[in-house]
């Protein structure tokens, strides 16, 4: 995970903004796995995957509202350019034999990632706003962690099978 910008120097509206892309870039990369693997059945990984992917939108789109109110319509001057995943999962999380257990860990891993790039800006940050902003976003991330952890105590043994392959039905990843 990483940013290749001083968080030292963010204004309020670009540490919004860069928590907007966060959720943007976690939202694109969970669409993107839900649709390699393709839904096979209630509750496969790629479920896991769209769930996590409206989870991002719902949390970018609070975020935008926030922003709007705060600053307009003047335009973002950070880009997904400018991260990597943040909280994204990696790009090679999924794969076509996956658990919906699988699908939620990395779900999980996602989440602590968020929390830990939060964790260790907030002591890079002057700004009271933004370490406030920080500590906010960090503390909704603690909230995330905890969430992902009751869906995977609450799934069926069958959660922790991995699926057959079978080349004519499964998306090539």
């Amino acid at each position: 995970m990483s940013t290749r910008l001083n968080l030292a120097t963010l204004s309020l509206m670009d540490a919004l903004d860069l928590a907007i892309l966060i959720e943007m870039e976690a939202f694109k990369r969970y669409k993107m796995f839900a649709e390699q693997l393709g839904h096979r059945f209630t509750g496969d990984a790629a479920s896991v995957f769209a769930s996590m992917a409206e989870n991002e939108a719902k949390h970018g789109q609070e975020l935008e509202t926030r922003r709007k109110a705060l600053f307009g319509t003047v335009p973002m001057r950070i880009t997904l350019d400018d991260l990597f995943d943040v909280e994204a999962p990696g790009m090679d999380a999924p794969r076509s034999t996956m658990s919906a257990l699988q699908a939620f860990e990395v779900a999980l891993s996602s989440e602590q990632k968020a929390f830990a790039f939060y964790d260790e800006a907030i002591p890079h940050v002057a700004n009271p706003e933004i370490r406030a902003l920080f500590t906010e976003l960090r503390d909704e991330e603690t909230e995330h962690v905890r969430m992902v952890r009751e869906a995977i105590a609450k799934l069926p043994p069958s959660a922790a099978v991995e699926l057959e392959e079978d080349d004519d039905e499964l998306p090539m990843l």
